[in-house]
């Protein structure tokens, strides 16, 4: 298995949420329902404020909550590439995943009764493109691919105010806080 995972450069996110409207329209998701998200913070005063904004999905733990707190198994790790996913077959909507989740990935979808969440767009990878939130994205602040190969790119770094200690599920996130030339 390959594990995947998502690469977010924080200093080159605008919070346009582009990558949200993406996701929903790619998912032909209702008002409520977000499988990525944007956040804004804001800390300091003047004369040093600090604003940025953090884009986040599933991360497709290495340990995660959704997965051990499933009480049917529907929540798993795909063994292909570690991507998380619900069986919709065995999910009876309990909602356990959610609360689980650190990071609010598992959502639950009023009109079938059961979870759902992001899948890295699967059937778009299975013709070779990206995740929509990644080519959607007008800064270039989102990549997608193997973890490894992330890692060696962009470090190792899935740490940053706003998100949960890595250490809890081992997220297969690289959050960049320096600003990138070339895009």
């Amino acid at each position: 298995m390959e594990q995947v995972g998502f690469y977010f450069n924080a200093a080159a996110c605008i919070g346009c949420k582009t990558c949200v409207i993406a996701c929903k329209d790619k998912n032909d998701l209702e008002v409520g329902r977000n499988f990525r998200r944007v956040y804004d913070f804001e800390e300091g005063t003047f004369p040093k404020p600090r604003r940025w904004h953090l884009s986040i999905a599933c991360n497709h733990c290495d340990s995660p909550s959704c997965v051990s707190h499933c009480p049917t198994k529907a929540m798993h790790k795909r063994e292909e590439d570690g991507v998380v996913v619900v069986d919709h077959t065995l999910c009876v909507g309990c909602r356990y995943c959610t609360w689980a989740c650190p990071y609010e990935a598992p959502q639950f979808d009023e009109a079938s009764g059961m979870m759902t969440k992001c899948d890295t767009c699967l059937n778009l990878r299975a013709k070779g493109e990206n995740p929509a939130c990644v080519d959607a994205c007008p800064m270039r602040a989102l990549d997608f691919g193997p973890i490894s190969e992330l890692r060696k790119k962009y470090g190792n770094n899935a740490d940053i105010a706003g998100l949960p200690d890595s250490s809890l599920t081992r997220p297969n996130l690289i959050v960049g806080t320096k600003t990138q030339r070339g895009y």
